[in-house]
């Protein structure tokens, strides 16, 4: 349980690093700090419970822009402003790191394992945030319609 927090806490730290960085402050800060622990704990429920990596990051994807959708209305911000810190934990950054270092060594196996898992994996953060996006959408439209507009 410990291990779970500690993992949480720091997928926390590495939102607000780059929240900072974004220049984003106060509330809005805050939010996505916790967008990122969201994202992070969900990532870590998924694959420490038997799913792939691809369906761990999906899920951990969906929860993180659901959740910066929801909060970018909240607080009238942005939803990329909210989305891009949060998303920041699940960049799988080893394995972008060992494909490029396996292409520059020469090691065109390795490489092309490498790319293929990294490739998945930006994949999976892709599908997510698209679902979540023509949802929201989807859910836009009905209200427009239903209110009695086009």
């Amino acid at each position: 349980m410990a291990w779970y927090f500690v993992q949480t806490l720091m997928g926390c730290i590495g939102s607000v690093g780059f929240a900072v960085l974004f220049n984003i402050r106060g509330r809005k800060l805050l939010l996505a700090a916790g967008g990122g622990a969201l994202a992070w704990a969900v990532y870590l429920a998924c694959t420490c419970n038997g799913l792939d990596i691809f369906a761990g990051l999906f899920f951990a994807t969906l929860a993180a822009a659901l959740a910066s959708e929801l909060l970018a209305r909240a607080v009238k911000a942005p939803v990329i402003m909210l989305l891009v810190p949060m998303l920041i934990p699940l960049i799988p950054g080893g394995d972008l790191y060992y494909m490029m270092s396996f292409l520059v060594r020469g090691q065109y196996e390795a490489f092309g394992q490498y790319a293929q898992r990294v490739l998945t994996e930006a994949g999976a953060i892709a599908l997510g945030i698209i679902c979540v996006a023509s949802l929201m959408n989807i859910i836009a439209g009905l209200r427009v319609r239903a209110r009695g507009g086009k």
